[in-house]
């Protein structure tokens, strides 16, 4: 089934045309990348996605629903969780509480309950921390719920964003660069990581430059540059293609 599904997707910034007539799905329980090379108008697409920015043209479908003219916030409502190329966390807070955080929208007690702290807010919020305990241990950081955000060491606040993402419980993961700035050993983390997730079903869309990732975790691969969509297909058909060697290599005279 398709979960995602872009067509003609295009946005302008005065004379420049960051993403540029790019259409391309994702099916459900599915792990597609987008790559390119820098400037190459990736993060672009997920802010369009999000609703961070909103298309020149184009229509964006999710779950046969137009995404294209909603907000941020009734985005993530029907589905949609993102991390981001620099890691955004509560720095003051400790661990368990940047999930908890994560699982708002999922909460449905009124401000009049939560004013008075009846008991059904008392139970979603025993809930709330019993799930965000839940991801912490899914993501190996179950030891480490009562630690401060800043304290962690960068790969683990990298899974510490992607267990506050995945509190929402979204049927689309969208995961900008997870693997940036990381090194061996945590990236062989995040990779089983993900893998265990698509194993769980876990539908992602994944923008990467690592390729040890891209191509050790995608079902698919989506190739933009210039804004433009230059190839698509399985991991082995885009480590073949010229065309792509050629964006990230260049050519000879």
């Amino acid at each position: 089934m398709t979960l995602l599904r872009v067509e003609g997707l295009t946005r302008r910034f005065g004379g420049v045309v960051a993403v540029d007539d790019v259409s391309f799905t994702v099916g459900a329980g599915e792990i597609v990348g987008l790559i390119g090379p820098n400037g190459a108008g990736k993060t672009t697409v997920i802010n369009l996605l999000t609703g961070l920015l909103r298309p020149s043209s184009g229509q964006i479908e999710f779950n046969g629903a137009r995404l294209d003219s909603l907000t941020p916030h009734r985005i993530a409502r029907a589905g949609v969780a993102r991390t981001y190329q620099n890691i955004r966390l509560f720095r003051g807070l400790s661990a368990l509480d940047n999930v908890i955080v994560g699982t708002h929208l999922r909460t449905r007690a009124s401000f009049a309950a939560r004013l008075a702290f009846a008991p059904a807010v008392r139970r979603e919020e025993a809930e709330a921390r019993e799930t965000a305990r839940a991801l912490l241990a899914r993501v190996n950081l179950g030891q480490r719920e009562a630690a401060r955000a800043t304290s962690l060491p960068y790969g683990e606040q990298r899974r510490l964003e992607i267990a506050r993402a995945l509190a929402a419980q979204p049927e689309l993961l969208l995961l900008d660069e997870p693997a940036a700035g990381m090194n061996p050993a945590e990236m062989d983390v995040l990779i089983a990581l993900i893998r265990s997730l698509r194993d769980e079903g876990q539908t992602i869309l994944l923008i990467e430059h690592n390729m040890q990732v891209v191509m050790g975790v995608c079902d698919r691969i989506v190739v933009l540059n210039f804004g433009r969509k230059i190839a698509e297909g399985t991991p082995a058909e885009i480590s073949r293609d010229k065309d792509v060697i050629t964006a990230y290599l260049g050519e000879e005279e």
